[in-house]
């Protein structure tokens, strides 16, 4: 699926239907040089499950913040994990935070930087691809790998 986006906003409208998509468990790997519009994005989905925008900052320093949500057809809360890797210097500071037991949880992740996970990208995941085409135009492509991402990948079609 692709899909150009004419501004910030526009990506963030995006990350919003991305979000009423949702179910517990799915994970969503985001890739792109920087400033094409991956935290934008992370934050449309995140205000898309009812995290103020302004809470929703790069994670940059700690490689992961976690929020509390409850998905609207679910009746116990979950959390919702947004991972940020630009500035992972080794594999072995990923492990050491216990991301697989994160990931492989049934919160929602959503990953920056998903390609420095190498042989650790999840088994199952939507892959999100932005790419710079202008200023403010940005080409998102969205690729489902597993199961799981496939149906999420027709529930947000």
């Amino acid at each position: 699926m692709k899909i150009i986006s004419h501004s910030p906003q526009d990506t963030r409208k995006l990350g919003r239907k991305v979000s009423r998509a949702l179910k517990k468990g799915n994970i969503l790997c985001l890739f792109g040089e920087f400033g094409s519009g991956k935290t934008v994005l992370a934050k449309g989905i995140a205000s898309g499950l009812k995290i103020k925008e302004t809470q929703v900052i790069s994670p940059s320093f700690v490689l992961m913040r976690d929020y509390k949500i409850k998905l609207a057809d679910e009746k116990k809360r979950t959390y919702f994990y947004h991972f940020d890797f630009y500035r992972l210097e080794n594999i072995k500071e990923i492990l050491d935070i216990g991301y697989e037991e994160f990931i492989y949880s049934d919160a929602i992740s959503v990953i920056e930087w998903a390609d420095r996970l190498g042989k650790y990208l999840p088994r199952d995941y939507l892959a999100v691809k932005l790419s710079v085409k202008g200023s403010t135009k940005r080409l998102i492509e969205l690729k489902a790998h597993g199961e799981n991402s496939r149906n999420l990948l027709s529930r947000i079609k």
